[in-house]
């Protein structure tokens, strides 16, 4: 059995968006989902990306894909990688994908010598949630995390 992973390709942002999609259905949050191809096409490959993502292969075949960007820490002064997304399809799951797209950006962290890789999981996802934790990952229950969007983003935006 062959896994590979690699850097996803201009001709796949269709394919990043079913990934996106997939996982959205999976964390009940496809209504949520308003990215287009075009969308992702221009984020990923523009002429000027921030964002970056890798495509797991199993056999040839898609199989899963992880979205990341760099982010900074004052308090360290230096860079860090945010996962976004991480995602494999369920017919691939038990094979050591998720795990392969994690330690290859953890590798990208030490090569590069950024102090962290960090990223979001759900409260309730425990299948992932026992996952991160075989991978020694800690979770910061110090931080809470707050957002603005919709209609609060807006009033407050409009309030300068």
């Amino acid at each position: 059995m062959t896994l590979s992973i690699r850097p996803a390709r201009p001709d796949e942002a269709g394919l990043v968006l079913a990934f996106i999609k997939e996982l959205a259905e999976y964390e009940e949050l496809l209504h949520e989902v308003a990215a287009s191809e075009e969308q992702l096409a221009q984020a990923l490959f523009g002429p000027d990306p921030k964002v970056a993502c890798d495509i797991a292969e199993w056999e040839g075949a898609p199989a899963g894909f992880a979205v990341w960007f760099y982010t900074y820490s004052t308090f360290s002064g230096r860079h860090g990688i945010w996962l976004e997304d991480l995602y494999v399809r369920p017919e691939f799951r038990g094979k050591g994908i998720g795990k392969a797209l994690i330690a290859g950006l953890a590798k990208r962290c030490v090569d590069e010598g950024l102090p962290r890789l960090a990223w979001w999981v759900l409260n309730w996802n425990e299948p992932s949630r026992v996952f991160y934790r075989s991978l020694g990952a800690n979770a910061q229950s110090e931080w809470t995390v707050k957002r603005l969007d919709g209609d609060a983003l807006r009033r407050l935006g409009e309030s300068v």
